[in-house]
C-alpha cells in the first residue's frame, strides 16, 4: 500500500529548504541591497556635488557657486 502523504510531504520538504535557503542568501546580503561606495553612510548634497565636479559635470565657477550656496 502507498502512503497517502509520500508525495505531499515531499512537496512540503522542497519548499522549506528552498525557503531555508532563500533565507541564508538574504542573511548574507549587506543592508544596502548591494555594494555601498562611502562604507554605509548616507551620501551629502556636497559629496554629490564634488563627484559631480570630479567627473567634469561642471566647471570650477558653478562648483564654487553651488558650494557656497550649499555651506551657508
Amino acid at each position: 500500500m502507498v502512503p497517502a502523504f509520500g508525495g505531499g510531504f515531499m512537496w512540503l520538504l522542497w519548499v522549506l529548504l528552498i525557503v531555508v535557503m532563500a533565507w541564508v542568501v538574504r542573511m548574507m546580503m549587506p543592508a544596502g541591497g548591494g555594494k555601498q561606495e562611502n562604507g554605509g553612510r548616507q551620501e551629502t548634497a556636497l559629496d554629490i556635488l564634488k563627484a559631480r565636479f570630479a567627473r567634469g559635470e561642471i566647471g570650477a565657477e558653478e562648483y564654487k557657486r553651488m558650494r557656497d550656496e550649499l555651506e551657508r
